[in-house]
């Protein structure tokens, strides 16, 4: 009986932390969140969309190192995605804090 309620308590909790941990349904998610990307190097499949959310006060961008796409400037809360349709490591950046940058590498 005991392992039955530790069962039914623990694997909802595992779910969760998996869920989590893969994003919103599994999308790759980068936080925007004290000036910085996190995480810093992120690893995707090709056809990956990936969303980023901007947790910080101040807005931010996401702006790829050779300009190929960029967002608007994202406000507190706010989000902003990109699909990734071949394979490659592709840096990026904020066009409003330049010293913040990234990677996603698409395999």
């Amino acid at each position: 009986m005991i392992r039955r309620a530790l069962s039914a308590a623990l694997v909802p909790a595992a779910l969760a932390i998996a869920l989590a941990a893969e994003g919103s349904g599994g999308t790759p998610h980068v936080q925007i969140k004290q000036f910085a990307f996190v995480p810093a190097t992120l690893t995707v499949p090709v056809g990956a969309t990936v969303t980023w959310t901007n947790a910080d006060e101040e807005p931010h961008t996401v702006t790829a190192s050779d300009r190929a796409y960029t967002s608007p400037g994202i406000e507190q809360n706010e989000t902003y995605t990109h699909r990734f349709t071949a394979p490659g490591t592709y840096t990026y950046f904020c066009a409003l804090h330049p010293h913040m940058t990234a990677t996603i590498v698409v395999q």
